[in-house]
This record gives structure tokens, C-alpha cells and sequence, in this order.
């Protein structure tokens, strides 16, 4: 076979095989579908954002604070309630989420927040990231947000 012929051949099979591969990626997406999972019944108006989303397994849970007066480790517990709350309720669980943000009102509340959160996600954690940030909403001292798979 000569050089011209084989680079034809090896550029027309990988063209055949990007091809077959976008056709059945194509072919995936138009199954999956943005599914919103409410904790209760949908809102009669729309909201201003989603608290859970899902697009095929993967699931995505908006940032969760505490507004109520109390400590770090009084936010920090019930944001992890709520977030545990929300995963079970679209059919996933503390073990199956991969990645944490963790978004402090003041760092100096980080080792506080690591005795609660210890444990929580199971023996094999996510992987995380935390930072503070000024002003967070409602006056929450910790807002969590995750991505997990159902």
C-alpha cells in the first residue's frame, strides 16, 4: 500500500469511527433529558433557581446555608441534613457525591465545620473545596453545595 493510500485509509476509518461514536453520543443526549427533582410539589411560579437538577446520573444540588441564629457546628449539621435530605430525595446518597464546595463566612470557623462534616460522606469522601466568602446569603456562617451521581 502506498503512503498516499494509507494515510486515505487510516483518515477515512478514524473519520468512519468519529462519525459512529458522535452518532451514538447524539443518540445518547437525546435521551437524557434536565430533570428538576422538588422536595415537595413543583412551585406554582417559577423559582429563582433549582435546589436539585439532574442530566442522566449525574446530580447537581444548589448551595445549602442555615438561617437561623447559631454556631458553625449547629450550620454546618443542618446544611448537611438538608443536603442528605435532597440527595435522597432524587434517589442518590451521602456516598455517592463526588465533589463538595464548602463556602465559609469566616475561615476561622474551618476547624469547627471539619469536626462536623467528618464522616459524613462515608469512608471514601468527595473531593472538596473550601473557601471563604464574603457574605454569605442569610447570614449563614456555611453554604454547601455538591454534585453527585444518582
Amino acid at each position: 500500500m502506498s503512503k498516499t493510500n494509507r494515510r486515505t485509509f487510516i483518515r477515512g476509518g478514524a473519520l468512519a469511527a468519529a462519525a459512529g461514536g458522535a452518532a451514538q453520543a447524539q443518540s445518547e443526549t437525546k435521551e437524557l433529558q434536565k430533570k428538576v427533582h422538588y422536595m415537595g410539589e413543583k412551585p406554582k411560579t417559577t423559582p429563582m433557581f433549582s435546589g436539585a437538577v439532574s442530566y442522566g446520573n449525574l446530580l447537581f444540588i444548589s448551595g445549602r446555608g442555615a438561617h437561623f441564629p447559631g454556631d458553625i457546628k449547629a450550620h454546618t449539621a443542618h446544611v448537611l441534613d438538608e443536603i442528605k435530605g435532597a440527595l435522597e430525595n432524587a434517589g442518590s446518597s451521602m456516598d455517592k457525591v463526588l465533589k463538595v464546595s464548602v463556602f465559609l463566612a469566616d475561615l476561622k470557623d474551618y476547624d469547627e465545620m471539619n469536626e462536623v462534616y467528618k464522616g459524613r460522606f462515608g469512608d471514601n469522601p468527595p473531593v472538596r473545596t473550601t473557601v471563604a466568602a464574603a457574605g454569605v446569603p442569610g447570614k449563614s456562617l456555611v453554604e454547601i453545595d455538591v454534585i453527585a451521581y444518582i
